[in-house]
């Protein structure tokens, strides 16, 4: 395994004993990603070496899927995507519905597991107000 592999893969395990320390269940997926649930949302994290010396986490979560793909909806989005502060909300159309997720890519390594755990809440709780109104 590459240093650079090694490293990702330290940085994965750290993320999840964060995330266990907060007492949400993660779950290892397919292809390695981190897989759980925060506040009804569905989330996967998943570190990745970008370049040697930069480690980072990428998050996504799915706040809605299937939501009728209206005016109001794209209006909703907007306005959530105004109010966050950590990553972007993204509108997927397929036919006449769609899903909306949000990402966020941040540098990750040499934080302590208290700064990593901060952050990965920071960016949960943005997840947790941006699905509010956007499902039923």
């Amino acid at each position: 395994m590459s240093d650079d592999l090694a490293l990702a893969d330290q940085l994965q395990r750290q993320a999840a004993n964060c995330l266990r320390g907060c007492e949400i269940a993660v779950r290892v997926e397919d292809g390695g990603a981190l897989g759980f649930e925060f506040e009804g949302t569905l989330c996967s994290v998943r570190a990745v070496t970008l370049a040697p010396g930069l480690d980072v986490l990428s998050l996504t979560c799915v706040l809605a899927w299937d939501r009728p793909l209206k005016p109001q909806l794209h209006k909703r989005v907007a306005d959530r995507n105004n109010a966050l502060q950590f990553g972007s909300l993204t509108l997927i159309a397929h036919e006449r519905l769609a899903d909306v997720l949000l990402r966020y890519t941040f540098p990750a390594a040499g934080l302590t597991d208290e700064a990593l755990t901060t952050m990965l809440l920071l960016v949960l709780s943005g997840a947790s107000r941006a699905r509010q109104g956007l499902v039923p």
